[in-house]
């Protein structure tokens, strides 16, 4: 059995009394105080995530843009120096291979892959670099990335930052020093929330984040596991992989059909996601709520009028809302909101509404 692989984080997550448990490779906390505390901090003050586990890539030389743009479905040409897009890669025939943040520098471009895809996107990425003059570059071993979300971020960041994060918009970063440390702050997250994304040297891995808690503690930061980082994004109507796209899953019924620059003269999947744009889907990602207590975990059954249409790809208690949420595929015709549905649970059809997504709005600027 392969040996889980382990942040330089670690050490901390143990002494914060972190419940670790295995993901994508990994071994990362799923919780510290317990997910509904962490959720709720995340919510109305701030949380602190190590997401070290995700891809840190570089990808340098005269054409990182051309090649960037070519297995991406968004444009990255259209992306100024210091701001970040969301985007895809995708297969020949349109299936997402992986979803991730591009970032642009004014010489290079840095990506930030999922943890369980690292691999196969820089095998992804360095197959189709042969036409071009590019390097691809891994950081992940040498460097940290942690997450500061919450409404109280900036107010918790502010004082250690040598940058002015009260002009930085979502989605723009900057190179700058925290506690004195040399980073690239982005205002970016997964949580629906206004936040911070950090990316820094290894060696400094502990200093960061014990430097962040402390300054935080007195505005109800805590430290959060990837538990209350799924609820958050679920919450957000944001997308993981895995559960809401995969290969077999094409942008366009995935929802993410603005994120594909059709005009863009060529991009790996493009004739595939042209003729899906053209024809139309067969099915839809909708977002659920239940009407009745009940829990839509994924692969169960969505129903309507008693006969299988789909399977909740993803599923929870909503600890904001306080109800069962969730999300799946449905037939086209099925997923506008409003539609009555139900899902299977534990033999019981328990009542649901399609919902349009994001389940909540958060306080992202």
């Amino acid at each position: 059995m392969t040996e889980l692989r382990k942040t330089a984080l670690y050490d901390r997550h143990v002494a914060l009394g972190a419940k670790l448990v295995p993901f994508s490779g990994w071994e990362m906390p799923v919780q510290y105080e317990g997910i509904l505390a962490e959720h709720h901090a995340v919510r109305t003050a701030a949380g602190l995530f190590d997401v070290s586990h995700m891809g840190r890539v570089e990808i340098s030389g005269p054409d990182a843009v051309a090649f960037a743009n070519h297995i991406t479905v968004n444009d990255v040409e259209r992306l100024k120096p210091y701001r970040s897009q969301y985007t895809l890669a995708c297969r020949t025939d349109g299936g997402v291979i992986d979803d991730f943040l591009v970032y642009r520098m004014p010489d290079r471009l840095l990506v930030v892959p999922n943890a369980g895809n690292r691999e196969k996107d820089l095998d992804w990425f360095r197959g189709h670099a042969a036409a071009y003059d590019v390097e691809i570059r891994d950081l992940s071993q040498e460097s940290m990335l942690i997450a500061l979300q919450g409404p109280r971020s900036e107010q918790i960041l502010d004082p250690l930052v040598e940058a002015e994060l009260d002009a930085l918009r979502f989605q723009g970063f900057v190179e700058t020093r925290v506690g004195g440390i040399d980073a690239r702050v982005f205002r970016t997250g997964y949580t629906g929330e206004d936040g911070f994304e950090i990316w820094y040297p290894v060696e400094h891995a502990a200093a960061l984040w014990d430097l962040l808690l402390e300054s935080g503690a007195s505005s109800g930061l805590k430290p959060c596991g990837l538990g209350a980082r799924d609820t958050l994004r679920l919450e957000a109507g944001l997308a993981l992989y895995g559960h809401e796209i995969d290969e077999s899953i094409n942008p366009i019924e995935a929802g993410l059909g603005w994120t594909v620059k059709l005009k863009k003269p060529d991009f790996v999947g493009r004739d595939a996601l042209l003729g899906v744009r053209r024809e139309g889907v067969k099915r839809k990602l909708v977002g659920l709520k239940l009407l009745k207590r009940g829990i839509p975990r994924q692969g169960y059954e969505i129903l309507h009028d008693r006969v299988q249409v789909g399977q909740v790809v993803s599923g929870a208690i909503s600890p904001t809302l306080g109800m069962g949420i969730g999300t799946g595929f449905v037939p086209a015709e099925l997923a506008e909101p409003g539609t009555g549905l139900a899902i299977g649970i534990r033999g019981r059809h328990i009542a649901a509404e399609v919902v349009k997504l994001p389940f909540y709005a958060g306080s992202r600027k």
